[in-house]
């Protein structure tokens, strides 16, 4: 669970550290996409800001709505607020879902950029491909391995966390029926 804290934080920080320069210095970001060196537009300062704004929104919903912050009413309820990703948790109920969008945005920003640098080869690109996909990875981790859905076989109802690779899993179901119907 802990990768999945790691996760939402790591997701805002990311965000907000795309914002500070659009909201803080929307000439210079203007400046430097711009191929002729001329004074920006309003409507270039307005966009700039409102991306930059939209930034720090979404990274601050993506902590609020995975129950990275416990949002209780009281003060003692908060001692044991953490949230889980399982699906009856009242604590975050939007966990999964907002883990699942979050990681197709940062796999979409990480196949952009990308695309991008493959173009143009800007060092710049590439190191914001390598930060989107590590954060795209490690939400599909979470989806894979820290929700519910991703430890219970949709088929057989078993738990998927019994196995032992790389080593052999010899007390598992499916080995003794093997074990049972080479005996017969």
């Amino acid at each position: 669970m802990d990768v999945f804290y790691a996760f939402s934080y790591g997701s805002a920080g990311w965000l907000a550290l795309q914002a500070v320069p659009l909201i803080v210095s929307p000439t210079i970001v203007t400046t430097l996409l711009s191929p002729e060196i001329r004074e920006p537009t309003a409507l270039e300062f307005y966009l700039a800001r409102s991306l930059g704004i939209a930034l720090v929104t979404l990274g601050t919903l993506v902590v609020l709505l995975t129950g990275s912050v416990p949002l209780t009413s009281s003060l003692s309820d908060t001692t044991s607020a953490r949230a889980t990703t399982e699906a009856s948790d009242p604590k975050a109920p939007y966990a999964v879902p907002t883990l699942t969008i979050t990681t197709l945005y940062h796999s979409a920003c990480a196949f952009y950029c990308y695309a991008r640098y493959i173009t143009g080869g800007q060092v710049t690109l590439i190191l914001a491909t390598i930060s989107s996909a590590s954060l795209a990875s490690v939400g599909l981790w979470c989806m894979l391995f820290a929700t519910s859905h991703g430890r219970i076989s949709r088929k057989t109802g078993a738990d998927k966390r019994t196995s032992g690779y790389p080593f052999k899993n010899s007390e598992s179901a499916s080995a003794k029926k093997r074990q049972m119907s080479k005996a017969l």
